[in-house]
């Protein structure tokens, strides 16, 4: 079952980020998926687009890569029929080469916008001049930002940020991402160096870029359930949030954050997940499989014998056992979704 989300399609986004120049609101917070490398693939993003999220987004995509038409880049590119509206993203830092890569982007009628990563923090992006390291450049930045739309051909383009390299910069990078054209941006409550250290979160520099920016800022970082959502649009004021690590365990967190609930929603746990390793033996074969370990392991956590069915997945790579042991290891496990909804729609986050 499908759960439509408040911007359908890009056209529909398109008219309320106009909008926002004017009115300096949305009408609803925008939810969007972060993405994951190796997680949030084609197959993972078509079972949390079920669950009401806005905007998917591709892994992240080597611009190098993407030109030179590396095999892995072209499928990572790919998206389900159910992504509308659906983000490209991509990272780098040549010029000649994003431009080719944009326009290589331009070809793929599916994509609707173009993101591009300025908060990576992995030292094989950061240290080779990509991801968080343009912070260091907002002339750069800025620049590499501005190609990106010159050159492109789709409807909408947005950055992901994080508050800086090695020290917060938030004004700074507010003003830059301004000059930039992008139409919204996504904001990692860290700097660089902070890595993912749960201490340096600081979403106080969010609410003073809030304050600059002139358009969208989307929230990230340490989100993951109803309340800290809700905490972190109100320090904030941001106009949605981006969610990653807390989907990858709760796919259903869009939801619960859209119908402003703790209620689990209603359907089979085990449904959800045998439809999540179905898609991925369809779109890797035999070695989607294996791939479904990591995302099996977070399933499963919390469920009674847990430790002992994740070492169970570690040494089993048949399609027909694995769909066998969902059956069985997931049973009744219950998600209720539509004895609560019609109430629960009424509400408001």
């Amino acid at each position: 079952m499908q759960y439509c989300t408040d911007y359908t399609n890009i056209d529909v986004l398109q008219q309320h980020l106009y909008a926002f120049k004017q009115t300096k609101q949305l009408p609803t917070p925008l939810l969007i998926l972060a993405p994951l490398a190796g997680f949030t693939d084609l197959p993972f993003r078509k079972v949390v687009k079920d669950f009401g999220v806005d905007i998917t987004v591709s892994e992240m995509i080597s611009s190098h890569a993407l030109v030179y038409e590396n095999e892995k880049t072209v499928r990572m590119a790919l998206k389900n029929s159910n992504e509308m509206p659906f983000a490209l993203q991509i990272s780098g830092s040549k010029e000649d080469i994003i431009k080719k890569a944009v326009e290589k982007i331009n070809t793929l009628s599916w994509v609707d916008i173009i993101d591009f990563n300025c908060g990576c923090p992995a030292p094989k992006v950061a240290n080779h001049g990509n991801g968080s390291a343009l912070l260091k450049d907002l002339d750069t930045f800025c620049k590499l930002l501005q190609i990106i739309r010159q050159y492109g051909n789709k409807k909408i383009y947005s950055v992901k940020v994080r508050l800086g390299f090695d020290k917060k910069i938030p004004s700074e990078l507010a003003h830059a991402i301004n000059e930039s054209g992008v139409d919204y941006c996504v904001v990692h409550a860290r700097t660089k160096a902070d890595a993912y250290k749960k201490e340096r979160i600081d979403y106080e520099s969010l609410r003073i870029m809030k304050e600059i920016l002139q358009i969208p800022l989307i929230a990230n970082g340490e989100i993951d359930s109803i309340q800290s959502y809700q905490k972190v649009l109100r320090i904030t004021q941001a106009d949605g949030a981006m969610i990653g690590r807390a989907a990858l365990k709760s796919p259903w967190i869009f939801w619960q954050i859209r119908n402003n609930t703790n209620v689990m929603p209603i359907a089979l746990k085990k449904d959800l997940v045998l439809k999540h390793l179905d898609s991925m033996y369809d779109f890797y074969g035999e070695r989607g499989v294996i791939m479904f370990r990591k995302n099996l392991h977070a399933y499963a956590k919390g469920q009674k014998d847990s430790c002992k069915y994740r070492d169970f997945v570690n040494n089993e790579k048949d399609y027909g056992k694995i769909r066998e042991s969902i059956q069985s290891f997931f049973g009744e496990t219950v998600l209720d979704l539509n004895a609560i909804e019609p109430t629960l729609n009424k509400k408001s986050v």
